[in-house]
This record gives structure tokens, C-alpha cells and sequence, in this order.
């Protein structure tokens, strides 16, 4: 099981290095695509800096944040200013990546919708998703689940069949790459989706691959073990030729603050991933991002930095 952890990564952070920088939308109005560009380019720096942290610390799991490109909507990546810079560093990352044997995949956020009967949401949120495709075409990534690109379905609108019918009509309107990408992943509300709702709902239909998070497991719809649930998504997996990755974390209201919201996540793991001995990548989504892979109970994943 190699371990990864998402976005941020705390230690580089206190040296500056971050590929999340971005700017109110008030900024972005008065400043413009210029200076969009010039956030862009020193966000893929940094990024090209985490690649090589985490290789030299031995991790080969890493979601990339999907802040690289500020308001990236309002614009066209290729129109940039700065866009030959942009595309020579994206390079070296994916090249970085692969002499490195590191995963690297993208969680855009929650309002990246298809399956919401607005189109005007279906629209934003189909360009946003190939420009995230985009992005790891630039750097070489494989049209593959490997990089992948995990969304949720983001809303059942009353009608949970019928929004994942058109969750699975509006997938047919994305680029090639961007399918070849995209999973989807079981939910943190018992109003929403579990993994067998999506399994017969979605893989079915158009075939893609269910991440399974544990920690929205033991929130969302109970209609499976833990261990039956954990056995569909590695389902989906098969024929794809990549190895299952799923999404881990813990509790914060069990173990760091008990006013927490259920849904919010601890500092660093307290409990381990049950994975029933089966080969997995995992994303851990703890706050305290790579120092949940130091401290992960009864491994031996210590940083060479820190040994």
C-alpha cells in the first residue's frame, strides 16, 4: 500500500513553496489574465518543487491542487502570457513524476457539477474539468484513472436516479482525455450516494472507476459492510489496468475537537486503512497533510529528511 497525501505540503510551506497561490475575485477583476498568468507559472514552480520533495522522501502518491491556475474559468490556459514557461515547467513535473514512479491525480471541488439541471452549471463545470485534463496532458500524464481527475456527483436533487442518468449523459460531452480520467467517488451524507448507489448508477453505464473513501463510508448511505463496499469499488478498477486508489481519514471530532462537524477530518491518522491486504494507493486526507504519512500508526513510512 503506498501512502500520499493531498495539495499542501506543510514543510515546504514554511519555506514559501506553495502551488496554491490565488487571489479574491475583486484581484483577479483589477489585475486581470496578466497577473493570473504570472500566479499560474510561480504556482507550477512550487509544484515542480513538491514532485522533487516527495521524491526525495520517498513518496509516490500526490494530489496535485486543483488552485494551480486561478479562476482558470474565466480564461483559456493556452492564452496565457506566460504560457511557453508554463508549458516548459509543467513538462519537467510530469517528466519528474514518472523517472519517480508518483501518482498524480486532481480533486477538483465541490461545484464541478454534472449531474445539476442547470446547464449553465453543466457548462462551468465541463470546461473546468478539461481544463484540469488539460493540464495533465501538458505534463505527460496518462489518459488513464492512473491521473486521475475524482469528482462527486454533487447532488441528488430529489431524484437520485435521474440525476445520475444525466450525471452519465453529460460525461458523454467531455473530451476524450477528461473521460479517460474521471472517477467518482461514495459520499459523506446519508442523503447522497454510496458506493454500490454509484456502482449500478454509473459504472455501469459509462464505465469508470469508484474511489472509495472510508471515512465517508461510515457517513454516507449504509447499504453495504464496510468490506462489501470496499469490494465493489475494487471492482471497477479491474480492466483498467491501474491499481485501486481510495481516500482515508479519520475523525476530527473523535480525536481532535468534539465540536467538530462528523464530516471533518483529523490532524493526522489515528486509525488505519483497511485494505484487507489488497495492493492500493492511498490518499490520506488528514490536516496535517505529509506529516500523516510519517505518523501513520504501525507503518514504517518515515521521510528520509526526517530519519
Amino acid at each position: 500500500m503506498r501512502l500520499g497525501y493531498a495539495c499542501i505540503n506543510t514543510e515546504l510551506t514554511q519555506r514559501g513553496v506553495s502551488s496554491n497561490k490565488g487571489m479574491i475575485k475583486r484581484t483577479f477583476q483589477s489585475r486581470g489574465v496578466n497577473y493570473a498568468s504570472e500566479v499560474a507559472l510561480a504556482n507550477v514552480r512550487a509544484l515542480k518543487e513538491i514532485i522533487q520533495w516527495n521524491a526525495d522522501n520517498g513518496i509516490q502518491v500526490y494530489r496535485m491542487s486543483s488552485l494551480l491556475f486561478p479562476w482558470m474559468s474565466e480564461y483559456e490556459i493556452e492564452s496565457l502570457p506566460d504560457i511557453s514557461a508554463i508549458k516548459s515547467t509543467l513538462q519537467v513535473c510530469g517528466e519528474l513524476a514518472k523517472q519517480h514512479s508518483q501518482r498524480l491525480s486532481f480533486h477538483p471541488g465541490p461545484y464541478n457539477v454534472l449531474c445539476s439541471p442547470k446547464d449553465n452549471v453543466v457548462d462551468k463545470t465541463i470546461k473546468e474539468l478539461n481544463q484540469h485534463s488539460e493540464i495533465m496532458d501538458l505534463m505527460g500524464l496518462p489518459r488513464s484513472p492512473y491521473a486521475k481527475i475524482n469528482i462527486h456527483l454533487g447532488g441528488a436533487y430529489g431524484d437520485h436516479a435521474g440525476s445520475m442518468q444525466r450525471f452519465c449523459d453529460n460525461f458523454q460531452r467531455l473530451d476524450e482525455g477528461t473521460k479517460a480520467r474521471l472517477t467518482v467517488e461514495n459520499d459523506d451524507k446519508p442523503s447522497m450516494y454510496s458506493t454500490k448507489m454509484l456502482y449500478e448508477g454509473v459504472h455501469k453505464k459509462i464505465g469508470i472507476p469508484i474511489v472509495f473513501d472510508s471515512h465517508h463510508f461510515s457517513l454516507g448511505p449504509q447499504d453495504q459492510t464496510y468490506e462489501e463496499a470496499f469490494y465493489l469499488a475494487r471492482e471497477t478498477w479491474r480492466g483498467t489496468g491501474v491499481k485501486q486508489i481510495c481516500h482515508h481519514s479519520n475523525s476530527r471530532r473523535k480525536y481532535d475537537d468534539p465540536k467538530a462537524k462528523p464530516v471533518a477530518h483529523s490532524d493526522l491518522i489515528h486509525e488505519r486503512f483497511q485494505n484487507f491486504g489488497e495492493d492500493i494507493d492511498l490518499v490520506l486526507e488528514a490536516k496535517k497533510k505529509e506529516l500523516a504519512i510519517k505518523h501513520y500508526p504501525g507503518g514504517s513510512y518515515g521521510f528520509a529528511i526526517y530519519s
